[in-house]
């Protein structure tokens, strides 16, 4: 008897271990959107999903957790694989709003796949699978980053705009403070890539962000690809 109730304390303290390690802290997520036209537009080029060019519009590329220090978690729970049926009801959207443009071409499961066991994984002690996705949509809805930037005159034409310009038009239509990533196209202008915003550790709203990303930084000018 003794050495059955030591064996169940044993695996007890395991299983709580294993449950600390799972629900990892963090502070915040960067919710990430970039425009396809950037991605499309470099030597490295894109493919197109298998449901057809995606719509003139910024996609999501993620919801990411963070710590205040600018470090990240990631791939915090093997045992939680993406399921498919899982956010069966959000296909259509994600479809459209979070399409996949790496090559071969694909229906977009391989990148919510990778999305999730990453980076969702480590964000279950606030969000499910499905709210993790559903979240994440609701946050493109409330950051229509293509409507501000036109609102202010800066369309994806492939002319050059100030990056002030840039980052003050989507402050003011959304209320906060985005970071901007650019990467360059096939002649090496820099151009506008991905859109950062913050949002708070439960995933209910958008705030200020704590830090900014180390990543490349963009000149005065960067250019809005078409698309």
């Amino acid at each position: 008897m003794k050495f059955n109730g030591s064996l169940l304390i044993k695996l007890l303290i395991i299983q709580y271990l294993s449950i600390l390690c799972v629900a990892q802290d963090f502070d915040f997520f960067y919710f990430v959107q970039q425009w396809p036209g950037s991605y499309c537009d470099t030597k490295q080029s894109c493919c197109y999903p298998t449901t057809g060019k995606p719509a003139t519009n910024f996609g999501i590329h993620g919801l990411w957790p963070n710590y205040n220090n600018g470090s990240y978690p990631s791939n915090c729970d093997s045992s939680n694989s993406f399921n498919q049926s899982e956010v069966s009801d959000l296909i259509s959207s994600m479809q459209k709003d979070w399409p996949s443009l790496a090559c071969p071409s694909g229906n977009g499961v391989t990148f919510w796949t990778h999305e999730w066991e990453k980076h969702g994984t480590c964000s279950e002690s606030a969000l499910d699978q499905h709210g993790y996705f559903d979240v994440a949509l609701g946050f493109k809805k409330q950051a229509n980053l293509l409507q501000a930037l036109t609102g202010a005159g800066i369309k994806p034409d492939g002319e050059s705009y100030s990056l002030s310009d840039i980052k003050d038009a989507i402050r003011q239509a959304i209320g906060f403070t985005p970071w901007i990533e650019c990467n360059v196209d096939k002649s090496r202008n820099s151009q506008l890539y991905q859109v950062y915003l913050c949002v708070d550790s439960s995933g209910s709203n958008l705030i200020e962000c704590p830090v900014f990303p180390k990543g490349r930084n963009c000149g005065p000018e960067i250019e809005f690809p078409a698309f």
